[in-house]
């Protein structure tokens, strides 16, 4: 089985550069308080990484 991570928007993207909201939408998430569960790949950390302000691992699985 893969490594998943779960992730949860905290942050709006309201007023934030376009290059955040796009990552957002990349991630699968677009609304407050959304979910999603990721694979844990080198790729998907550094989208996190650079969101981090809108963004909370809430889980690692794997």
């Amino acid at each position: 089985m893969a490594k998943t991570i779960v992730v949860k928007q905290v942050g709006s993207p309201i007023r934030r550069p376009a290059i955040q909201r796009d990552t957002l939408k990349g991630l699968g998430l677009n609304k407050m308080n959304r979910t999603r569960e990721l694979e844990d790949t080198p790729a998907v950390r550094g989208m996190v990484a650079k969101i981090s302000h809108l963004v909370q691992i809430i889980e690692e699985r794997g």
